[in-house]
């Protein structure tokens, strides 16, 4: 096969098109109708049979034309995973495609995940009849909202894969950069919210009412014991109440307080062990206080965990696509959460980074990206599926 680089940087220019149409129109999780619908107009014009999910997002599989099967008699398949959703953000990055669409923004790069993986697509296309195997891939709905993994999952996009890559472009890093990541890399997140009931009063009589708000309070210093008194040193583990809201008048004590917030660790048995110490330690407090207290505790997202072998056949594509020596794997661990998690706990995957240039990180709104990565981002997947493939029929 001809370089995959080379293949790669001959649809630039269509990914660069396409990205920019997606960053004209950005949608929110599990609202991404018309990007599902450009995805599939670009599919049709390729001839590739496609599976939409419900509601938004869909996934295509391309054939290899060298026979090729497992030990069990299976054929190989290798997935690839691109998010689609974007952030309620307005934007302010002075790009000349900027979002067309009051307070949403693609400020965390997915429109740039889906248009290296249409490329990939494209480039898989015209090497499938020399390729044994299948690479399925999967333009996934609602990452930030963590429910689109979990959804697609449902909707069998793992059903017959063997291993599953994934991308994520990172702003400030030099564009074109590949940052193959090992180990655990992004944390478990569980969200909750907390309704504590008292007894409103005048604010001149304390005495008639119970506190809401000071009970808040007490909730919000305690809560942080967890890390500091009831979990090890060692575990990396963040509680944040990110909303409070409290009292009706600055004279009358609140009878109600609403606290939510995020609890985050990498560690998979913590994560099982919060939402007790959680429990236990509110109700406590609510008690002491002689406030009642309704609590909803929901897991959002897994610990993202990399497959040592699925990381080194992505590190070695990488140095491939790049002629660098520099590419290993390494630990960059991270507190921010990532539902590609959902399905390395069903398969092997591994989950690299991919540099986007630029001054701002992701989630900013004046997030730019150098559009010249696209051309390595769509050779990674390509690399990464085909030397994947070749270890799974040997």
């Amino acid at each position: 096969m001809d370089h995959i680089r080379e293949r790669a940087a001959a649809y630039q220019a269509d990914m660069v098109e396409f990205r920019r149409d997606l960053h004209r129109h950005p949608e929110l999780s599990l609202q991404e109708k018309r990007t599902t619908d450009r995805i599939a107009e670009e599919l049709d014009k390729l001839g590739i049979a496609y599976k939409r999910f419900e509601p938004t997002g869909l996934m295509a599989d391309i054939v290899g034309g060298v026979p090729a099967k497992k030990a069990d008699g299976t054929v190989p398949c290798v997935a690839l995973r691109a998010d689609i959703d974007a952030l309620p953000m307005t934007e302010q990055s002075g790009v000349e495609f900027a979002s067309e669409t009051p307070g949403v923004m693609h400020s965390c790069g997915h429109d740039t995940h889906a248009a290296m993986l249409l490329g990939a697509v494209k480039v898989i296309n015209d090497i499938k009849e020399q390729m044994a195997g299948k690479v399925r891939f999967i333009f996934q709905p609602a990452e930030e909202n963590a429910e689109g993994a979990r959804l697609a999952i449902a909707q069998g996009c793992l059903e017959g894969v063997d291993r599953i890559y994934g991308i994520h472009i990172a702003g400030g890093e030099p564009a074109g950069k590949v940052i193959p990541q090992k180990g655990t890399t992004a944390a478990a997140a569980d969200m909750f919210r907390v309704v504590i009931k008292g007894k409103a009063a005048h604010g001149a009589a304390p005495q008639f009412g119970v506190d809401a708000t000071v009970c808040a309070a007490a909730v919000i210093l305690e809560l942080q014991t967890l890390v500091s008194r009831e979990l090890s040193p060692f575990d990396a583990v963040v509680v944040t109440v990110g909303q409070v809201h409290s009292g009706t008048r600055f004279n009358i004590i609140s009878g109600e307080a609403v606290l939510e917030g995020t609890c985050r660790t990498l560690s998979r048995a913590v994560k099982n062990k919060l939402p007790d110490l959680f429990c236990r330690k509110v109700e406590g407090i609510a008690s002491a206080y002689g406030c009642e207290v309704e609590i909803d505790y929901k897991s959002i997202t897994d610990t993202l965990v990399n497959d040592p072998e699925g990381m080194e056949i992505a590190a070695a594509a990488g140095r491939k696509i790049t002629g660098s020596d520099d590419i290993v794997p390494q630990v960059v661990l991270s507190m921010g959460s990532e539902d590609f998690s959902e399905y390395t706990a069903v398969i092997p995957g591994a989950f690299s980074k991919l540099g986007g240039g630029g001054e701002y990180a992701v989630h900013s709104d004046k997030f730019v990206v150098d559009e010249s990565c696209f051309q390595v981002g769509a050779a990674l997947h390509v690399q990464t599926a085909l030397d994947t493939l070749a270890l799974l029929v040997k």
